[in-house]
């Protein structure tokens, strides 16, 4: 069955194009199961679907499953909704039955040894993990220049937020090193949003050709590990080893 790429250069964003050109150049080849940790509505897992995978969402929101399957009908695809979470991973997929597992903004809000451990289960031997993480740096240097210094200095010391906002933060390092503990081999590490979260939109908007420039920028610093403490995220693609 031959597959269809999910993203071109006339469709690529500059907030996802990275993480896109590293899911294409992963999984082109032949179908692979694919399990989408925290999917929600299905902005990755309709893609996938459409480009020839056989995919699953896990999620613990009803609603969201809900809009999971209107997306995918629309479009004319099939996706698999379970309700659930990493907790609850290994039952719900099963051990050793996923080609590919994306785990993205999800390390964030759970137990990041334990949901690795999980993943690495439902992972068939030499299977992929895509693992998008927000950072750490860029996050305590926008609460500095918005003024709100204790947060800057919360986040910086350990990662969580004092601002009433969910979710840790991790460094380059730091999530590199989970990874590797919890089994995983790391064959790149992209940052992402390095500059489209800092740039206007009207710019893009107004500016004939602007976003596909910007979409090239990122692209040319994404694996440049100087810039990784300027990106609002990390992708890490792995392999279990």
């Amino acid at each position: 069955m031959a597959l269809r790429r999910t993203t071109g250069p006339s469709t690529a964003s500059p907030r996802t194009a990275v993480v896109w050109d590293v899911l294409d150049a992963a999984l082109d080849g032949s179908p692979r199961r694919i399990v989408d940790i925290g999917g929600g509505t299905g902005g990755s897992a309709v893609r996938l679907a459409a480009a020839g995978h056989q995919v699953s969402v896990v999620d613990p929101s009803p609603d969201a499953l809900a809009a999971l399957a209107r997306r995918a009908g629309e479009l004319g695809v099939e996706v698999d909704g379970r309700q659930g979470d990493v907790a609850s991973l290994v039952d719900l997929v099963g051990v050793e039955s996923a080609d590919v597992v994306l785990c993205h903004g999800v390390l964030e809000v759970v137990d990041a040894t334990a949901a690795l451990a999980a993943i690495r289960r439902v992972l068939r031997p030499g299977g992929q993990l895509s693992l998008l993480v927000a950072q750490r740096d860029a996050a305590v240097l926008a609460r500095a220049m918005a003024g709100h210094f204790q947060q800057a200095i919360a986040l910086l010391q350990d990662g969580i937020a004092a601002d009433g906002r969910r979710g840790r933060r991790y460094t380059a390092d730091e999530i590199g090193e989970l990874a590797t503990s919890a089994g995983f081999e790391v064959l790149q590490t992209h940052g992402i949003r390095v500059f489209a979260d800092h740039v206007p939109a009207a710019l893009l908007d107004l500016e004939p050709g602007a976003s596909a420039s910007l979409v090239e920028l990122e692209r040319a610093a994404a694996p440049r590990s100087d810039f990784h403490s300027l990106a609002t995220q990390l992708h890490l693609l792995c392999v279990r080893s």
